[in-house]
């Protein structure tokens, strides 16, 4: 499966443009650390006004959760059906990533507006506002994805197939993909159950 591209590799052996795939990821990691780190300043403090533990559902959570978590398997899937060249499967699994995608965003939309409904809104305290910054920012990139995996399907559509060499294709974003799904175990982890 050649796709007639020798890109440079560094020093090291990696792939240049794997190796700022990784530098963007490691960007992305200092950049969900400041916000976590933000929140967790204010986590625990008095603030006036509902709390998030009045109004969190966790089963509900939890349940969303599970189906971004699936979505990760999913997106293993389409990367081992690329790289068996079964182009059908790909695309399958493609779309199926990108709509539990979908669904987790959709969950966390609900949920926000069920908070809002409840009294905890953006501008409660500077706890919630904390809160909606850090969530609401990993829902953009899981949007991103999304919106990645759409349009990766719709290029093998059209083409009759991906290869796993050129442009930005399904391995990188498997990566930022796999790292969304990280990063919400983690947040998950500190905003809902500690």
């Amino acid at each position: 499966m050649s796709g007639g591209h020798d890109y440079p590799h560094e020093p090291t052996g990696v792939e240049t443009r794997k190796l700022g795939m990784w530098v963007f990821l490691s960007t992305e990691i200092l950049f969900f650390g400041t916000l976590i780190t933000t929140f967790l300043l204010f986590k625990g403090r008095d603030f006036p006004g509902i709390k998030l533990t009045d109004v969190y559902d966790i089963p509900f959570t939890s349940i969303s959760s599970f189906i971004l978590l699936m979505s990760s398997l999913t997106m293993v899937l389409a990367h081992n059906a690329l790289e068996n060249e079964d182009q059908e499967k790909t695309r399958v699994w493609l779309l199926a990533t990108a709509m539990l995608g979908a669904i987790f965003l959709a969950g966390q939309i609900y949920e926000f507006t069920e908070f809002y409904h409840k009294g905890f809104e953006l501008s409660t305290n500077i706890f919630s506002s904390t809160f909606y910054v850090l969530t609401g920012f990993h829902g953009l990139h899981v949007f991103i994805g999304v919106v990645f995996l759409i349009g990766l399907w719709a290029i093998g559509q059209r083409q009759q197939g991906l290869s796993l060499d050129g442009g930005m294709n399904l391995e990188f974003i498997a990566l930022y993909w796999h790292f969304v799904d990280i990063v919400w175990i983690v947040l998950f982890t500190v905003v809902y159950l500690i």
